[in-house]
């Protein structure tokens, strides 16, 4: 069984370019959704993608320290009730990474399933209770605002990783040799 929280080179740079693809997609790539400084955001694709080949750590980090960048950039500070929360959302969804079949050159039906049942979790969990109790208890924001926003936030990012995610795993599967592949010639 892989070890979800094995930190290597490989696991570093994963972070420090996930991070920073998370940043600029974070800041450029956006859908609003008519909510208040709630939008898709295309980033949490990539964040459930790394999260999902590096595992837990790796997830928490690009997504932490992504949207944290992003937030310092655009506005001068982050805002860090909803920071934690993204990270928290990558750092469920890195669970998955011992079930899946990536790099053995393999994403079925049961890959696609399992990852998306993780990332769905981890969206509820940090954008339905944690982003909004956050916002109440650190910044006095309004009850049903943080709620309406935390409840558009998880859909949202929800969407984004199952349809960004699942497509940049698929993909990277196939450049993997799926086992047994290989024969020997007589």
């Amino acid at each position: 069984m892989k070890d979800v929280f094995k930190i290597n080179t490989n696991t570093i740079v994963a972070t420090g370019l996930g991070a920073a693809l998370f940043a600029v997609l974070f800041m450029f790539v956006k859908i609003p959704t008519g909510i208040p400084e709630t939008q898709i955001q295309t980033a949490y694709g990539i964040g459930a993608f790394f999260a999902a080949l590096f595992g837990p750590i790796a997830g928490a980090a690009i997504a932490f320290i992504g949207h944290a960048v992003s937030d310092s950039v655009q506005y001068g500070s982050a805002w860090w009730s909803w920071v934690v929360a993204s990270g928290l959302s990558c750092f469920i969804v890195g669970f998955v990474m011992p079930k899946l079949h990536v790099e053995e050159g393999s994403f079925g039906k049961r890959d696609v399933l399992l990852f998306n049942v993780f990332q769905i979790i981890g969206n509820a969990i940090a954008w339905i209770v944690v982003a909004p109790v956050l916002d109440i208890v650190v910044y006095s924001e309004p009850v049903n605002l943080v709620f309406t926003q935390g409840v558009v936030a998880a859909i949202s990012n929800a969407v984004s990783m199952g349809v960004i995610g699942s497509l940049l795993l698929l993909l990277y599967s196939k450049t993997k040799s799926s086992k047994g592949s290989l024969s020997t010639e007589d």
